[in-house]
C-alpha cells in the first residue's frame, strides 16, 4: 500500500477518518424532459443530455437511460480502478471497460408480462495494461469489486423512495 500522502485523493481519506461523519453525503440530480424523450439532467453544475432513439420516439442526439447506466458502470469501473491502483501502489498504464447489458425491450413496452422491463445481464470485460506481477492486478481486481459504488448499487437491493407530485395538489 502506497503512503497515505502521495494519494491524489490523501486529503479525503484524512478528512474522512478525523471526521466519519462527513463522509456521509446525499447527492443529487434534476432532470427536465424536453422536446420528445431529450431529457436534460444538471448535478453539482454539471449538465448530462440522454435521449431515446427515433425508433422511441426520440430524437437521437444522446445516449438512452439505459445507455446511460452502462456508461455508469464503465466509467466507474475504470476510475476506480485507478483509484485503488493508486492505494494499493499497483502500476496501472492502461484501463478499458466495456459493458454490455441484454434488455428484452417488450418488457419496457408492456408487450410481455413474464420479460422484466429491465436488463437480464450484463456482461462486463476489464482490459489492464501494467508492468506489475500478475497477482498485484488480481488484488486489484477483489478491491475494485469490493468498492465500486456502480456496481454494489447494481448487485446489492437499494431501497427507492418515490414522491409524485400530482396537478392540482
Amino acid at each position: 500500500m502506497r503512503a497515505m500522502a502521495d494519494l491524489p485523493h490523501a486529503g479525503l481519506l484524512e478528512r474522512f477518518r478525523a471526521e466519519p461523519e462527513r463522509a456521509r453525503v446525499a447527492l443529487s440530480v434534476t432532470t427536465n424532459l424536453g422536446e420528445g424523450m431529450r431529457c436534460e439532467t444538471v448535478s453539482r453544475g454539471h449538465s448530462v443530455v440522454v435521449d431515446e432513439p427515433a425508433s422511441f420516439g426520440g430524437t437521437d442526439t444522446a445516449q438512452s437511460p439505459v445507455e446511460l447506466l452502462l456508461s455508469s458502470l464503465a466509467t466507474c469501473q475504470a476510475i476506480t480502478y485507478r483509484l485503488w491502483a493508486a492505494q494499493l501502489g499497483v502500476a496501472l498504464d492502461r484501463v478499458e471497460v466495456e459493458v454490455t447489458g441484454h434488455i428484452d425491450l417488450r418488457g419496457y413496452l408492456g408487450l410481455d408480462g413474464d420479460a422484466a422491463p429491465g436488463y437480464e445481464r450484463l456482461a462486463m470485460r476489464v482490459a489492464l495494461e501494467g508492468s506489475d506481477d500478475p497477482a498485484r492486478y488480481a488484488e486489484l481486481r477483489d478491491a475494485v469489486e469490493r468498492h465500486c459504488p456502480v456496481l454494489d448499487v447494481l448487485t446489492r437491493p437499494v431501497r427507492v423512495e418515490t414522491e409524485v407530485e400530482l396537478p392540482g395538489g
